[in-house]
């Protein structure tokens, strides 16, 4: 799925911008909720496209639904050759993804204004690789959702449920759980803007050329 402006092609990384104003962050949907397809931007390709996942020349497919929207948060990055000093994880070289808990689902490839709640540290395969826990600007529930106690108030246990699909979606294929930091807290509000200002800063750095080497150079 490619993304036009005009008759113009365009990278949805690139082009869109991170922030929305009103304290909302524009979000790519790239694998709609109740739906197993694993699709990503394809970040190291022309125009990034939303492309689904190979593995041994065969698509890959989530062994179960994932119950959330599910995407990424343009012109953030987390860069594999920094080393978060509490976590002793580097990024994983992608862009920041988003777990969005709104009711509605959305469409594979729409892009979205989310208000950022709280952040899950998960790490795979020793990378650092963030869940921004986000709702729908339109959600009904959006006005009452503000940082992560209001989550746990207005969606119980809806955090601990994320967090268990994501520890345990490689267990049916024979992988380990992944694991998360912080005691596996889901941070707040003002923690999760922190990571969101330094991934995109990141990604700044990678753009302009500042921050870059042969291998993330294969990403612009």
């Amino acid at each position: 799925m490619f993304f036009k402006q005009g008759a113009k092609d365009v990278s949805c990384w690139h082009e869109i911008p991170l922030y929305a104003g009103d304290g909302h962050l524009h979000y790519i949907c790239e694998i709609p909720k109740e739906t197993s397809a694993k699709m990503e931007v394809a970040t190291d390709e022309a125009c990034t496209p939303i492309k689904q996942d190979v593995k041994k020349g065969k698509l890959r497919f989530y062994p179960y639904n994932i119950n959330w929207n599910y995407g990424m948060l343009p012109q953030t990055w987390e860069d594999p050759g920094h080393t978060d000093a509490t976590l002793g994880a580097a990024g994983d070289n992608d862009p920041v993804d988003v777990v969005e808990i709104g009711a509605a689902a959305a469409k594979r490839g729409g892009v979205y204004k989310v208000k950022p709640v709280g952040v899950l540290a998960m790490i795979d395969d020793g990378e650092l690789d963030w869940k921004v826990i986000a709702i729908s600007a339109d959600d009904p529930k959006a006005a009452l959702c503000n940082d992560v106690e209001d989550v746990e108030k207005h969606f119980p246990g809806e955090i601990q449920k994320v967090l268990e699909w994501f520890r345990d979606y490689k267990i049916p294929d024979g992988k380990p759980a992944n694991k998360f930091g912080y005691d596996n807290k889901c941070m707040n509000k003002e923690f999760t803007l922190n990571v969101i200002k330094e991934t995109h800063e990141a990604y700044v750095k990678l753009k302009s050329g500042a921050r870059a080497n042969s291998e993330e150079l294969s990403l612009i």
